[in-house]
């Protein structure tokens, strides 16, 4: 057999191959009909979104509203008689740090209020503090001899290099079809990259002047630090102060201010006009318990042979500090438990096991669905296979916001496009229809995939949510809740799909 022959040949048995595959996927339309009258006509996607934002506020990693949070979705799993609820170790995180007060205000050349934040696991400062605003212009080494010996007790800042465009476009917006098309396209071949050896230079050279700046603000007892943040209208995106470590080094008390309110500061002093700030941050650290968790909750398999299997789907439970997290993550903690209480309250008992699982400390690094893969699953380093490698058919996860599903990333794994392509027909009328090979990565799905296990993220419509996640204004009042209905029907029957299939999904080769 020539070359070419044998490239049709095998081209011929892969495509008859998917195609028998495709051919065999059967939908229980009147499952799909049940769970979609179930989840519009009775949702209850508003209530627990208030729950989850209002009520328990912000979940910063290792905080005690995190703790409570964990606490509430596990009575409210078992009061929806869930089995096998839990609050489940996964390992060491850190510590907890919980902010008792905050203020700010500006109170020369006039009185006026401060939109700002503490970084999270920063030190409170020592009482109130009043001072002068010191601008430290710090380019190079030398510049620091300038200022030594006179910030002790003071505020300090630095330049405002923020730059703050018109919003001509629209605040919120959809994927359109043509968009969604073009994420079902693979680019082949390296990436160029963003940056030259001279901006990677540039940037290392001020990352090293940065880190001795800290230093030499702890060394000289600085009362606080006002740090602008990106954002538009008062909006403020959270960052950390250090670690949450145990053994982490004291830091400078520092305040994330807006944008606007911090060039205002910046303006008047480069003009040589004093401005004084009035402020106080008290923080609380949690050293009672450095450990990690996540709340997990089944309706259990009742087949013979694949009960013991595993059908996951989850959310992470933690969000940032200033906000309530609605967008990151209540919405897909609210959305994840409507799914399985759809599934539980239509009186479903799968072939499989479904587990949810709401991840813990997320927004640091993955910990929770990290720790619950090396506790149960796989050692992604030196590939060692534990108890439930070989039982879980798949994990969906939810964190992209609020927007209602268009489709899903298969993480490149080919053989599921005619099987995801077949469940999503009875939702293409909801705009569910986009199956793309395509990757996604930077949440809870990527502790499964790295080590062989099908693990999934939804492509959602954006709305707002690279605007407002991360900050002061991630609430329930961002939260799109008909788009929220949508997605928890789409998921109820995904994992109803995954629970009721004969075989489990087909995998991405991992060794």
């Amino acid at each position: 057999m020539n070359g070419l022959n044998r490239f049709i040949a095998i081209w011929l048995v892969f495509f008859l191959g998917a195609g028998g595959v495709f051919a065999q996927e059967k939908v229980d339309l009147e499952m799909m009909h049940r769970i979609k009258s179930e989840g519009i006509g009775n949702s209850q996607i508003e209530e627990l979104s208030f729950y989850l934002t209002d009520f328990l506020g912000p979940r910063l990693s290792g905080s005690t509203n995190l703790r409570n949070a964990r606490e509430w979705t596990a009575q409210k799993f078992k009061d929806w008689g869930l089995s096998n609820v839990k609050i489940d170790e996964y390992g060491e995180f850190g510590r907890g740090w919980d902010v008792k007060k905050s203020y700010i205000a500006m109170k020369a050349p006039y009185y006026a209020q401060v939109i700002g934040y503490p970084k999270a696991w920063t030190n409170g400062t020592n009482g109130l503090v009043k001072s002068e605003v010191v601008l430290l212009e710090i380019n190079s080494d030398t510049d620091f001899e300038k200022y030594r010996g006179t910030l002790k007790g003071k505020v300090v800042t630095t330049a405002s290099n923020l730059q703050l465009s018109p919003a001509f476009e629209a605040e919120a917006r959809r994927w359109t079809d043509e968009e969604l098309e073009a994420r079902k396209e693979i680019t082949i071949g390296g990436r160029t990259g963003r940056y030259t050896p001279e901006m990677l230079a540039q940037l290392r050279a001020q990352r090293e002047l940065d880190q001795k700046l800290t230093k030499f603000l702890l060394e000289e007892e600085v009362g606080l630090r006002l740090t602008g943040t990106r954002g538009n209208f008062g909006t403020v995106f959270h960052t950390r102060a250090g670690s949450f470590s145990k053994d982490k080094l004291p830091t400078v008390p520092e305040l994330e201010i807006a944008a606007e309110h911090h060039g205002r500061i910046y303006r008047l002093l480069k003009k040589g006009i004093p401005v004084e700030i009035e402020a106080e941050v008290e923080v609380e650290w949690l050293d009672d318990d450095y450990k990690g968790y996540n709340v997990l909750a089944e309706i259990p398999g009742t087949d013979r042979n694949l009960g013991t299997e595993i059908v996951m789907l989850g959310a992470h439970l933690d969000s940032w500090h200033a906000g309530t997290g609605g967008n990151d993550n209540a919405a897909g903690v609210a959305v994840m438990m409507e799914a399985i209480r759809i599934l539980k309250d239509l009186g479903f008992q799968p072939k499989r096991t479904i587990r949810i699982a709401l991840w813990g400390e997320e927004e640091q690094g993955l910990y929770g669905s990290r720790g619950y893969v090396q506790k149960y699953v796989a050692d992604r380093n030196t590939k060692e296979k534990k108890a439930e490698w070989n039982k879980i058919s798949a994990y969906y996860n939810l964190d992209n916001g609020s927007g209602k599903i268009r489709g899903i990333y298969l993480e490149g794994n080919d053989m599921l496009v005619p099987v995801f392509e077949e469940w999503f027909k009875p939702f293409h009328e909801m705009g569910a229809n986009t199956v793309t090979r395509r990757n996604t990565g930077s949440t809870d799905h990527v502790a499964f995939d790295a080590v062989g296990v099908p693990g999934f993220q939804f492509i959602q419509d954006p709305i707002d949510y690279g605007r407002g996640y991360h900050t002061n204004m991630d609430v329930y009042e961002r939260m799109q809740f008909a788009d929220m209905t949508q997605a928890a029907v789409i998921i109820a029957a995904m994992v109803y799909n995954t629970a009721q299939r004969a075989e489990r999904l087909p995998r991405k080769p991992w060794n």
